[in-house]
């Protein structure tokens, strides 16, 4: 009981840690299901090869965290083996077992979220159920370690899986797992204790395979996307950014014609022509969030790029830091198979801040 305990709190935990990095989850996302199939056969006082139960499933889920998560799982296990007499036992499904599984990811617990899921990761799965036996009296009780048509269930296994496809929505796994059968008081149980005891004896081992498929969410991804989370003091940061942008249009404006200049005659420079990338003062490298703009030019475009520079420092300096600034975007955009035709810094435009790069997509 104190293991358990213990899994839950780390469970818990990580619920947590989790839910404090990504997106919120609506009622109906990251909603799966799931089928899967494989033989199981009893752990102890049995010939494994020999006895083996080819068993079939459906697996319905849910992933509240990138961590943790909650599933519903039924398999019917079929009846193969004859009897003594050469004939098949009396029911073709030997045993239902129908299991609630807390799912715990390993990967993502241990290694993080990026964003998407890894290509390969390690799932822990346990939970408790309901299996019945069918078949007559006798045959239960010589088969199936006594006269109990209904037990109580207890499943753990691993699942090591690989998710699939450019949205990863499919997933396929393979799974080992042991699942126990609670026996309460019998005559074999000498202590006469009638709480769920996880005996070897009374277990089976089991080995499927799975593909699970993951429905849409509202997010527009199959699978949990990382919040983007923002302190006030950052949030003050970028209007203070956003306003200035505001009362500094005339320079803007003469930047803007730096780099249309060469533009044909006739045609017409639309705003989205034009990507406008910001740097901190006194720095040429490109943030996170300049790349994210720079990638929306396609390979194969043709560019021009203009580096500017605010009026704090020498000239030398201002020239030097906005040539650098068009070179650092120019780089970038070659490496996406982007042709630059040019990339030159004007230094100072203007009497305020004017720390741009801007590039005119021909």
């Amino acid at each position: 009981m104190k293991k358990l305990v213990t899994l839950f709190a780390a469970a818990a935990m990580a619920v947590t840690v989790s839910a404090q990095t990504v997106t919120e989850s609506k009622t109906f996302d990251n909603i799966y299901v799931g089928v899967n199939g494989g033989v199981a056969t009893f752990t102890t006082n049995n010939r494994w090869m020999s006895n083996l139960m080819p068993n079939a499933g459906l697996r319905i889920g849910r992933y509240f965290t990138p961590v943790f998560g909650l599933a519903i799982e039924g398999n019917a296990y079929f009846n193969l083996r004859k009897n003594g007499s050469g004939e098949l036992n009396s029911t073709a499904v030997k045993m239902v077992n129908t299991q609630l599984l807390g799912t715990v990811n390993l990967s993502n617990w241990f290694g993080g979220y990026k964003g998407e899921p890894r290509t390969f990761e390690v799932v822990a799965l346990y939970g408790l159920g309901w299996g019945h036996w069918f078949g007559t009296a006798d045959e239960v009780k010589a088969k199936y370690h006594g006269n109990h048509f209904n037990r109580i269930t207890s499943k753990a296994g691993l699942d090591f899986t690989f998710n699939l496809g450019k949205a990863k929505a499919w997933q396929v796994y393979i799974e080992p797992s042991i699942t126990w059968g609670f026996k309460g008081v019998t005559a074999a149980n000498v202590y006469g204790n009638d709480e769920p005891e996880y005996n070897i004896n009374n277990s089976m081992v089991q080995l499927n395979a799975g593909v699970v498929y993951k429905f849409g969410n509202s997010n527009g991804t199959h699978n949990f996307t990382i919040a983007q989370l923002r302190d006030q003091a950052e949030i003050d940061a970028l209007n203070a950014t956003i306003n200035d942008l505001r009362n500094r249009k005339p320079e803007v404006r003469e930047v803007v014609k730096e780099v249309v200049k060469e533009v044909p005659v006739g045609k017409e420079v639309k705003v989205e022509d034009l990507v406008f990338v910001t740097f901190a003062q006194g720095k040429s490298n490109l943030t996170a969030e300049a790349k994210k703009c720079l990638d929306a030019v396609k390979s194969g475009a043709h560019v021009e790029i203009v580096g500017t520079a605010s009026p704090e420092g020498s000239k030398a300096i201002n020239d030097k830091l906005s040539q650098a600034r068009a070179d650092v975007v120019a780089n970038y955009l070659k490496g996406r198979g982007v042709v630059v035709d040019k990339a030159k810094g004007e230094g100072v435009k203007g009497v305020t801040s004017n720390r741009l790069a801007i590039v005119y997509v021909k």
